[in-house]
């Protein structure tokens, strides 16, 4: 469960850094508005990991789509240009 506290609560860090957990993060406000998050480390490089395999496969996809639209290239073409790259 996420934890909302205004961000003068940082005065006391330890106790929000208490309440800090695995899939608990907490949420810090501005003025009444939220601004800032805080979460356990192993959660963000699990999210870092998932945004990075989501922009992934949205790259694929679309490689995908491309193909299927504008035709496909050959295998031959393709390490002819990477050949080509090499030189």
């Amino acid at each position: 469960m996420a934890t909302i506290n205004p961000v003068s609560d940082l005065r006391n860090y330890n106790t929000v850094l208490e309440k800090v957990s695995y899939g608990s993060p907490v949420y810090l406000t501005v003025n009444g508005r939220g601004k800032y998050t805080i979460r356990d480390i192993a959660e963000d490089d699990e999210f870092e990991k998932t945004k990075a395999m989501l922009r992934l496969m949205c790259e694929l996809n679309e490689g995908r789509r491309s193909g299927e639209e504008e035709g496909y290239i050959s295998s031959e073409d393709v390490r002819a240009y990477f050949r080509g790259k090499r030189s």
